[in-house]
């Protein structure tokens, strides 16, 4: 058969062939050798590397990320900016590292998968995943040394299964590292932002069918009200939720100065390319009244420094909000909602929290967060 025949996917001196081997056969690939010096193998020049064609596709992926198939959780630290993406194992997190993969294709970035390890003088109060179980009054070293086991054990599968989506060819491949770290969630999250100053955090909500206060997850929650580095929030439910260009974006907006600073950095996270955007006025708990100037000016200041996108405005009478912001978000198709972080506590300040609640973390689309 066709697919049976032999082809060549590399030519190499012996040992880096030998190397290309062993490589493409650790991620299942039969491998030949052709070519070699039976009688002195180290001084063969030009060995052929060959496999079936019908597994060229997956070779050419491998071949093309040797790195990311050979030293991923040992590689330094390098030049690009970095994405992190926190990770407690659960399928939700393994959607949110999906959507990482692609951002950081677009934006030639590399990944940090980091999970936080409870330590178990605190194990009544955090439950980090579900599969790690351990005594909770036991502080010795040996329950230590347990659970830091198990959650290599289950970083290991998480990245295997990340490993085996880029070899599938369903997410773009890019460096990436794990880090496990001992502590609650949100400390871990906020040291390693402080030391290493992320381009973007990526970060997995739990979909509209789970319970109204885990609609969001404690730990996103935290992170969205202290966080000083964009946060994108990406909804379980959703099988690709890293929207493609051009997007459909939906800006709430308190109209002031500071929302020209997020619409700035906005637009450096987003890919290239004519998007639309929406940016909607939310009006303060106390407020209702609509300022059209204000809405007129920022769009006038908008059109003139980003001519490359379009823009509409729109206002949100707090009466009807839940009815108006979904029928604005389905009949505009709005694949991401940007919200300027502007203090701590951003949904209790822009507006109502019960409102905020509702239409921001009950719904499937992804969210992006910008401090200013």
């Amino acid at each position: 058969m066709t697919d049976d025949r032999l082809i060549t996917v590399a030519i190499h001196t012996y040992d880096r062939a030998r190397a290309l081997k062993s490589l493409l056969e650790q991620e299942g690939v039969e491998v030949t050798l052709q070519n070699v010096n039976l009688s002195s193998p180290v001084s063969s020049a030009g060995v052929r590397v060959r496999i079936h064609e019908s597994a060229l596709p997956l070779a050419l992926r491998i071949i093309e990320n040797q790195e990311i198939f050979t030293s991923a959780r040992t590689r330094g630290k390098g030049e690009e900016p970095i994405i992190l993406v926190p990770v407690d194992f659960s399928d939700t997190a393994l959607q949110a590292s999906k959507t990482a993969f692609r951002l950081a294709n677009t934006h030639s970035a590399q990944i940090c998968l980091l999970h936080a390890s409870p330590n178990p003088a605190y194990s009544n109060r955090i439950q980090l995943a579900a599969i790690l179980n351990y005594d909770s009054q036991s502080e010795d070293e040996d329950s230590r040394k347990a659970i830091a086991d198990e959650a290599n054990r289950q970083m290991d599968l998480f990245t295997s299964k990340l490993l085996a989506s880029i070899k599938a060819g369903e997410i773009p491949a890019a460096r990436f590292s794990t880090k496990i770290a001992e502590g609650l969630p949100e400390e871990v999250i906020s040291q390693f932002v402080r030391q290493e100053n992320p381009m973007l955090l990526v970060m997995g909500t739990r979909g509209t069918d789970a319970k109204e206060r885990d609609l969001l997850g404690s730990v996103t929650a935290e992170v969205l009200d202290t966080c000083r580095t964009p946060v994108f929030t990406v909804p379980a439910i959703i099988d690709k939720s890293t929207p493609t260009s051009p997007l459909n974006i939906l800006f709430l907006s308190n109209f002031d100065q500071e929302d020209i600073l997020a619409l700035d950095m906005l637009f450096k996270l987003a890919p290239g390319g004519h998007h639309n955007i929406t940016l909607l006025k939310v009006p303060g708990k106390k407020s209702s009244d609509i300022d059209t100037g204000s809405l007129k000016a920022l769009r006038d200041y908008c059109t003139k420094h980003y001519p490359d996108n379009s823009f509409l405005v729109e206002s949100l009478n707090l009466m009807k909000a839940d009815e108006q912001f979904n029928e604005l978000t389905r009949s505009r198709a709005i694949s991401i909602i940007a919200v300027p972080n502007k203090k701590k506590n951003i949904f209790v300040r822009l507006f109502n929290p019960g409102i905020a609640h509702r239409l921001l973390f009950s719904l499937d689309i992804p969210m992006i967060v910008l401090p200013v």
